[in-house]
């Protein structure tokens, strides 16, 4: 899955997210737009989780 199709599928299920971690704000998912790599650390600090494994969490969704 390349770059364009992640934030693609992120578009899809960032409520998840939001859902599944409370701490992750509209202001985390929406930065998402253009910067997908930029969200992914935010996330990557707000959830504890590697890259590879938000990347694998957002493709099984």
């Amino acid at each position: 899955m390349n770059e364009d199709q992640l934030e693609g599928k992120w578009k899809q299920v960032r409520g998840q997210f939001k859902q599944k971690y409370g701490n992750v704000t509209d202001d985390d998912t929406t930065y998402s737009e253009g910067k997908f790599d930029e969200m992914l650390g935010r996330l990557q600090e707000k959830t504890g989780r590697s890259k590879e494994e938000l990347k694998k969490e957002i493709d099984k969704m």
